[in-house]
């Protein structure tokens, strides 16, 4: 099992290096440097601006699924035999792994939070505390982040179709919708409202409560991201990102031709980096082989056919790299 974890992390290693220019360039002023998390977590610079989406380091080991649905579903990962730490169920309090974030996590001066289920937000409060960034999120996350501690004036709550502009960058908000989990039976209108909720959380507290995407234009390059496999393909006609970062995880195929249409209506990017495909429910250095044969390389072959043009890179947890 050993043998198989080092030769996983090999395999992935290498494929990194085909793609990808090591974080040495990271000074040059047209170039971005991203760093992936795992789930739908990034971290992404420029020059002196560094960006957090989705930040989830921690990855319990959660023993059965995290919202109210078929624990066979295909579209949750599994725990591993291998890993000894503590399994925890939906009832129990979040805890954050703070070793891990304290040495991976340096510096944030915003975070952006597609939407509130624990893989997405669970981890930001102490993030947000720790390096003093500004967190975008629904009104579900500012009342959770509220609920927390997190000062009113680094909150900004939104709902989609807001466009800010800041020092250094600017956000479009585009209203997004969640994946098909569970076979397309997975549906959530819960929201909170600041006093709704109290502090510390059970998982199963970490709700949706609505999604969101985003659209960051950086100096360099426009960043579309995505914390889902779905998309409302008219919140994103007309744009044209230069970096997608797609949501390629099993639940995309409940969907009608979805790696089709979210290519086509992005306008077939120059480059296309994997999200949300990792198994999070195991620590970082463990085998993610079935997330790479069974999600990645279709979405691969699909990219070939339909945009033959753009270039995918496919991320290594914690390992930097430039895109120019």
């Amino acid at each position: 099992m050993i043998k198989k974890v080092i030769l996983s992390q090999v395999f992935l290693t290498f494929i990194f290096s085909l793609f990808t220019k090591q974080a040495s360039a990271q000074n040059n002023d047209n170039a971005l440097t991203f760093k992936y998390f795992g789930c739908a977590g990034w971290e992404i610079s420029e020059n002196n601006t560094t960006i957090l989406i989705d930040p989830y380091l921690t990855r319990l080991k959660l023993g059965e699924t995290s919202i109210k649905i078929s624990a066979n579903s295909s579209s949750h990962p599994s725990t591993s035999s291998i890993d000894d730490r503590k399994t925890y169920k939906r009832t129990d309090i979040f805890e954050s792994d703070t070793v891990v974030i304290n040495k991976n996590i340096n510096k944030a001066d915003f975070i952006l939070v597609h939407h509130s289920h624990y893989d997405h937000l669970a981890d930001v409060p102490y993030i947000a505390k720790m390096t003093g960034a500004k967190v975008i999120g629904t009104e579900t996350t500012i009342s959770i982040l509220k609920a927390y501690g997190i000062e009113d004036d680094k909150l900004y709550t939104v709902r989609g179709g807001e466009d800010y502009q800041f020092d250094n960058f600017s956000v479009r908000i585009i209203p997004g919708i969640h994946s098909a989990l569970g076979d397309k039976h997975y549906f959530s209108s819960e929201v909170y409202k600041e006093g709704d909720i109290k502090a510390p959380l059970q998982i199963k507290q970490f709700i949706e409560g609505r999604s969101l995407m985003f659209l960051i234009r950086f100096k360099s390059n426009e960043v579309l991201t995505m914390g889902s496999m779905n998309f409302i393909e008219r919140e994103l006609e007309g744009l044209k990102p230069d970096i997608l970062l797609a949501g390629v995880n099993m639940s995309r195929f409940n969907m009608y031709k979805y790696d089709e249409r979210l290519l086509s209506v992005t306008n077939f990017p120059r480059i296309i980096i994997p999200t949300h495909w990792d198994n999070f429910r195991v620590p970082y250095g463990f085998d993610q082989s079935i997330g790479v044969e069974t999600k990645i390389k279709p979405f691969i072959e699909k990219v070939k056919d339909v945009s033959p043009s753009s270039r995918v890179i496919i991320p290594t947890h914690l390992k930097a790299f430039v895109v120019n």
